[in-house]
């Protein structure tokens, strides 16, 4: 089994200077700006993802 994926950019600034951060699983530290975020998974929806109805437009 392979490990966890790592984020590729700081959901704050874009940047991609990430480090592995000291408060745990998941944790992760930005030097561009300097803000600390935690990444966890919270499950699977139960229903799944339902687009909104377009509403009767149709593409031409």
């Amino acid at each position: 089994m392979s490990e966890r994926a790592a984020p590729f950019y700081c959901p704050y600034c874009g940047d991609e200077d990430l480090r592995p951060g000291a408060e745990g699983h998941g944790a992760w530290e930005c030097a561009a700006c300097n803000r600390a975020f935690q990444l966890t998974f919270r499950g699977l929806l139960a229903q799944g993802l339902r687009r909104p109805d377009s509403g009767g437009a149709q593409r031409i």
